[in-house]
Parts: structure tokens; C-alpha cells; sequence
């Protein structure tokens, strides 16, 4: 147990190499919308602070020309703009055929939702990256390419969303292996499945800024319970009321995400789904890869990891106390 922990200490510092803050799951979203014949509704959310030089820019067939637009308003980490546009010499299928993008994807390594929706009730989405920038519309939306959306854009959400991971690796830093990490992941995924169903169907609300700083909280428990691990009280044997208790908090986050991205309204339950899987494949595919790494460096290790323990525990305190501060102040302002 021991040397798990201190090679899952390696296996932190790597991560953090990588990226000193969570990471908020922001996928920019490209929304159109037809209300009237050959006229559309345009709505272009981007996160307001990107990762590249290069601006994300939404594309459009050159035929379609732009009659009215808003200014740009900041909606809390992106920034939205809206427009109308006149598309008269389309024809009589109108989008249908034609080819939507996102300039910049490669640049800045992002993903974007394009979200389609037709007066006759047709709607369509597709997730674009920088592998595939552009989407042709076809005559007939997909099941088939809601869930592999969805289930892309849940993976994305958990391997992109540190605060999420670093719960899941105290986890594992407080149960090891075994049936014991079993039932706690278990009860973590129960715990995040709920919320997230419940906030996306509009069962009720909350605030995000709250929410995003108990789950900051949530992870500095869990460090100050790992710093416990001798006194064995009734969190340390049944970790999963921990788990499950703030897997309701971290669902409520993953439903912030999803509402960001928004959902196919003739596929709200598929989608919601398929989202819930892609997230637990994200999550099941880090613990495989955290043992793994850990299977390659226990041996290596076995000297070291008296003092290496304290590693990984010192990190996720300090990086949670860091973002409770930051998130506290933003509750406040």
C-alpha cells in the first residue's frame, strides 16, 4: 500500500507538469437555428480566454449574409455573441448539404458542439476538433452520432477537468485496491450520475460559483482525511459515504459542463446518457492508467517510499486550499 502511494506521488507530479490549475470544461458551441424560411438564428460561445494566438472562429456557407448582430456579452467563463443570417440562395433544402466549421481548433487543441435545429423538427449535432473541423449536415440526424458525441465529450469533460481527477486520485490514494475501490468508485459514479441527471432535466438550480468551490473543498477534505489514515474513524472505514456524499457535488460540476455545451432536444436522454458513459470510460481508463504506471514503479521505487508518501498528500492539500481560496473569492465577489 505503501509503495502505491508513493508511486501514485510520481504519477501527480507528472499531471501537474502539465497543468498547474483545474482546468474548466469549456468546449466552445456553435448554435444555429432556423426560424423562418432561409433565416437563421446564430448564437457563438467561446471560452473568453484561449489557449493560442489563433481565435476560434465559427464558418458558414459564403452565401448566407449576416442582417442583424448583438455585441458580444461575457457569460461567466465565455464569451457569447449572436447574429441573424439570410440564406436565400441555398435553395429549397436550405442547410441541409451545406458544411458548418470552426477555424482555429488545431491551433488552440480545442473542441467545439455544432447544434443544428430545422423548423420541420430535424435537429443534428456533431462535436469538431482539430482532427475534424468542419460538418456536413445531412438530410437525417443519427442515435448513433448522439452517443458517440456525447460519449467523446464526457471523456473530454473528466480528462480535461483536473479538480475531477485529483478526487478520483485520493480516492485511490485512500483505499488502494481491491473490492474497497470497488464500492467507492462506485459509489462516486451513483453520487455524480444523480446530480447530473437531475440539473440537466431542470429538476432544480444552483450556484455555480458555490458549487465549483465545495468541490475545491471537496478535495481538501479528502487530503485532510488521507493525513487521518491511522486512527482508522468511520470515513477511513466506509470511504464511500465519502465518495458517494461529495460524487453529488462533482455531479452538479459535470452538469455545469453539459449545460455549457447544451443537448439535442430530440435526444435529451441519449444524450444525457451517453455523456454519464463517456465519463466514467474517462475515469475508468485514468485508474488503469495510474496502476499501470504504478506497476512499472513500485519496483524502482521500493527504497524511496518512506519518503515519497507524504508527497501526493502534501499536493493535494496545498493545490485545494489553493483553489478554495480562488473559488471563495469568486463566491464573494
Amino acid at each position: 500500500m505503501t509503495a502505491l502511494r508513493a508511486a501514485l506521488g510520481i504519477v501527480l507530479a507528472l499531471a501537474l507538469a502539465q497543468s498547474a490549475q483545474a482546468h474548466r470544461f469549456a468546449p466552445s458551441l456553435f448554435k444555429v437555428t432556423e426560424i423562418a424560411d432561409q433565416q437563421y438564428s446564430v448564437v457563438w460561445k467561446t471560452p473568453a480566454q484561449g489557449t493560442s494566438a489563433t481565435p476560434l472562429r465559427p464558418l458558414w456557407p459564403e452565401s448566407c449574409e449576416i442582417t442583424t448582430s448583438s455585441p458580444p456579452q461575457m457569460e461567466g467563463t465565455g464569451k457569447v455573441s449572436s447574429w441573424q443570417m439570410r440564406c436565400a440562395k441555398l435553395g429549397e433544402d436550405g442547410l441541409v448539404g451545406e458544411t458548418l466549421g470552426i477555424e482555429g481548433l488545431s491551433a488552440n487543441q480545442a473542441s467545439a458542439m455544432v447544434m443544428v435545429s430545422l423548423l420541420d423538427g430535424r435537429n443534428y449535432q456533431q462535436v469538431l476538433n482539430a482532427e475534424q473541423a468542419e460538418f456536413v449536415i445531412p438530410a437525417e440526424s443519427s442515435a448513433g452520432d448522439v452517443m458517440t458525441d456525447y460519449s467523446l465529450l464526457g471523456m473530454e469533460h473528466i480528462w480535461g477537468g483536473l479538480d475531477h481527477l485529483l478526487f478520483v486520485f485520493g480516492l485511490l490514494l485512500l483505499v488502494g485496491g481491491g473490492t474497497r475501490l470497488l464500492w467507492t468508485i462506485t459509489a462516486f459514479t451513483l453520487g455524480h450520475s444523480i446530480t447530473l441527471s437531475l440539473v440537466t432535466l431542470g429538476f432544480f438550480d444552483y450556484p455555480v460559483a458555490l458549487v465549483e468551490f465545495v468541490i475545491a473543498l471537496s478535495i481538501f477534505v479528502l487530503a485532510v482525511e488521507l493525513t487521518r489514515a491511522s486512527k482508522h474513524d468511520i470515513l477511513w472505514r466506509n470511504p464511500w459515504w465519502l465518495a458517494g456524499g461529495f460524487g453529488l457535488l462533482h455531479g452538479m460540476g459535470f452538469a455545469g459542463a453539459l449545460a455549457e455545451t447544451g443537448l439535442p432536444q430530440d435526444n435529451v436522454p441519449l444524450a444525457l446518457l451517453f455523456f454519464n458513459v463517456g465519463i466514467e470510460i474517462g475515469q475508468l481508463a485514468f485508474i488503469l492508467v495510474v496502476f499501470g504506471i504504478w506497476f512499472l514503479l513500485r519496483k524502482p521505487l521500493a527504497s524511496w517510499q518512506d519518503r515519497l508518501l507524504p508527497i501526493p498528500i502534501y499536493v493535494l492539500g496545498a493545490l485545494s486550499a489553493m483553489w478554495c481560496i480562488e473559488r471563495g473569492l469568486a463566491v464573494l465577489a
